[in-house]
This record gives C-alpha cells, structure tokens and sequence, in this order.
C-alpha cells in the first residue's frame, strides 16, 4: 500500500445522508491505490467522518477563554498583593515613626523649654531696661541714673541678653531642622521616581532618628561624591532609617555608627556599619522574613527589614549584610543611578530593533 498523497485533488469533500435522515454529514474520502501481487491495480476507498471531530477552533477559543480569564484572576491577585504590600508598608513606617514619637517629641520639647525660660528672663530684663529709660526723665542728675543702673545690674543684662537671644534662635531652629527633617521624611504617597540628592536624604532621615541615637552611638560620616539617583526618595529613607534604628538596639552600651557613600560606574552605594553585638549566622537567612526579629517584645514589628528589602528590590538594586558575632553588623545598599526602562514604554520600532 502506498502512503496517502498530500496534494489537493486527493481529499474531497462529499455530503452523504445519514442513516437517521437527520441532516447532511461530511465526509472525506482518499483513494490509494494498491498493486495485487498478480500486477493488477485496485484502489482503496477511506471515508473519514468529519462530524465525530472536535470543532478544533471552538476547542482553541474556549482555551483561549480559559487563559484570559486565569490571567485576569492572576492580575487581580497581583494587584492584591501590591495594594497589601502598600499597606504594610505605610503601616511599617507610621509604627516606625510611632516608636520615635517620644524621643522626637523629647528634642523638640527640650529647646521650647529653654526658649520659653529665655523669654521669661527677657521680659523681667525689658522690665528693668524700661525703668532705666523712664528714670532718665526723672532723674536729678546722671549719679542718680547711674546709681539706678549699677542697682539693676545694667552692665549684665546687656551682656545676657546677646546671650539669651543666640540660645533662643538656636533652639528654634533646631525646632526647624526637626520638623522639616519630619515634613521630608513622611512623604507617605510619594510614588513616582525622580532624581534627588541621597546624601540630603540620608541626613534628614538621622535628624529624624536623633533622638534613637545619640545616647547610644557616635555617628561618623564618610560621604563620597554622588551623583542625582533616580529613586522615591521617601522609601529610600526608610530602609536608611529601619537600619540606623537596628544598628542603634544592636549597640548595648556606647559605640559608633558609620555611613559611607560611594558611586561606581552606573550605580552609586551606601552602608550603615554599627559596633553591637552582631547577628548568629543561623539567622543571617532569615532576618528579611516578614515578623522575624531577635529584639524584644515591644521594641520592634520584624518588618523593617524586610520591607527595606522589597524596597530595595523595587528599586532593582541589591542588598548586602556583613556580620560577626561581638563585633557588628554592616549592611550594604547597591542602587543604579537611573531606572531600567520598562518594556512598555517603548516604541514598536525600538522594540522591533
């Protein structure tokens, strides 16, 4: 028997009656020819019933149905998970900022109490320099009005009050730095990426965070010399926070903090090293596992880590822990200075390229 022939004229399409009478059937049919051994030709007749098929396009569309509507559900679990992951987050950093409450709330109030003394020591002064001004009318002669200065004390209110009002503006401004430093931080719905100065955002994030560390370490700054990153300046601080506040609980006594910066090639860096007592390296594969910490109860949520991490991640750069037990812990963030380009921001000739 020979195999069927390919070509067009060999498959026709004749309609046949059922057996029913119930309509028409296609059928297909092919002749092959077939020699005898005795050298003489016959042909053999295959009838293929095409009804009995699956319609293969409705078989591909109901497919097609299928994935359409798996991939809607997997785009609405995704965005679930991205509208959940958002959540935390913002609850993350508004527990973070709730722990620190107290201590921002003990710098600010410290220079407003002295302020508020200075003004009332200012006005007892007004008080006398207005005296002194008065008397100047009814004085008999000018040993009288220097009696009434040397009893006032003239010669030291003049020199206490330069004093009182430096000290004054000082504390207001440090009143300033922390609520501008609060106001930069807490950019909550901040969610476009734009160029923006990481050492800025490094500084105003330790004058948030102050109050967590200036009786546990001293701070030491080795900045180099960083371009503009693209970034959301807002997240980025937060991961440099969550780390200056780690590095702070793993100091027991008094030690030193260091943040370093450095740009190589397309990517700038920037680590947070303390001198605490260090993670066990059983737990180093852990520590950005959601509500895992190694702190106290009450002292954190075991999200800042790991939430720094998909921070870190959102922005495709990488995240580097190096620690030893009693000697400290140095993280180290790696972030490109811009932005891969999406896919779909592309044009169809760029893509076509």
């Amino acid at each position: 028997m020979f195999g069927a022939q390919d070509d067009a004229h060999d498959l026709i399409q004749m309609p046949l009656g059922t057996a029913e009478g119930k309509g028409v059937r296609a059928l297909n049919w092919r002749l092959f020819p077939v020699f005898h051994a005795d050298h003489f030709g016959l042909f053999a007749l295959v009838l293929d019933d095409a009804c009995n098929r699956y319609d293969t396009d409705m078989v591909w569309d109901i497919q097609s149905a299928g994935e359409r509507d798996e991939l809607v559900d997997q785009d609405r679990l995704i965005e679930k998970l991205e509208k959940a992951n958002n959540q935390l987050a913002q609850s993350e950093k508004l527990a973070a900022i709730g722990q620190l409450a107290a201590g921002v709330a003990h710098e600010i109030n410290n220079p407003i109490g002295y302020v508020s003394s200075n003004l009332k020591t200012l006005a007892g002064y007004v008080q006398d320099l207005l005296r002194i001004i008065d008397a100047v009318d009814e004085a008999a002669d000018i040993e009288a009005l220097q009696q009434l200065k040397r009893a006032l004390e003239y010669d030291y209110i003049r020199g206490d009050i330069k004093s009182l009002i430096n000290e004054s503006e000082d504390g207001l401004e440090r009143v300033k730095k922390i609520i501008t430093a609060l106001k930069d931080f807490s950019h909550i719905d901040e969610e476009e990426f734009r160029f923006a100065d990481l050492h800025h955002g490094i500084d105003t994030t330790l004058n948030v965070v102050q109050s967590e560390l200036k009786y546990k370490a001293d701070i030491v700054k080795e900045y180099g010399e960083l371009p503009e990153v693209e970034c959301i300046l807002s997240q980025i601080n937060q991961v440099v926070m969550n780390l200056l506040i780690n590095a702070a609980h793993s100091i027991e006594e008094f030690g030193t903090i260091n943040l370093r910066t450095g740009n190589e090639g397309e990517w700038v860096w920037f680590e947070i090293e303390d001198t605490g007592k260090g993670i066990d390296p059983k737990l180093l594969n852990r520590i950005y596992e959601p509500f895992f910490t190694t702190k106290p109860v009450g002292k954190g949520t075991g999200l800042g880590l790991a939430l720094s991490y998909n921070i870190v991640q959102k922005h495709h750069g990488r995240i580097k822990v190096f620690s030893e037990v009693g000697k400290g812990t140095r993280f180290c963030i790696w972030l490109p200075i811009r932005q891969p380009v999406k896919l779909n921001s592309m044009t169809d000739n760029e893509m076509n390229e």
